[in-house]
């Protein structure tokens, strides 16, 4: 019980504070919250930036060599997903890039019987 602090308002603080002679060292306008505990805001973390999962971009990459072909692989590279739909691609050689182009449903169709990988509609083809 003795760990228990009662939660005054700032102007009963400073009222105690002045009868005990003791000043006031809050500044005015800083807002008092309570402690939280650092497992939830570590797992929200984990889960936001896909820290120890498997994400649908790593299971692309995994799986890149046999939805495009080893020679196609060798000159591209899946670099992220956009919106949430849009599968973003980096082609270095612009006859793979053309034949990625001409193939993209059939890519798009592999990628979405990856496990989590449903959700990709569409690819973008970048220089790079």
């Amino acid at each position: 019980m003795a760990d228990e602090r009662h939660a005054f308002t700032k102007a009963a603080e400073r009222l105690i504070g002045v009868f005990r002679g003791v000043p006031f060292i809050d500044p005015p306008k800083m807002r008092r919250r309570p402690t939280t505990s650092m497992a939830p805001l570590m797992e929200t973390l984990l889960v936001k930036y896909q820290i120890g999962r498997h994400s649908c971009e790593q299971t692309i990459r995994d799986h890149w060599p046999e939805i495009v072909g080893e020679a196609n692989a060798s000159y591209s590279n899946p670099v992220r997903i956009e919106r949430g739909r849009s599968l973003t691609v980096l082609v270095s050689h612009s006859v793979v890039r053309n034949e990625l182009f001409l193939f993209r449903e059939s890519i798009v169709e592999k990628v979405r019987k990856l496990p989590g990988c449903d959700h990709v509609s569409e690819i973008n083809l970048r220089s790079g």
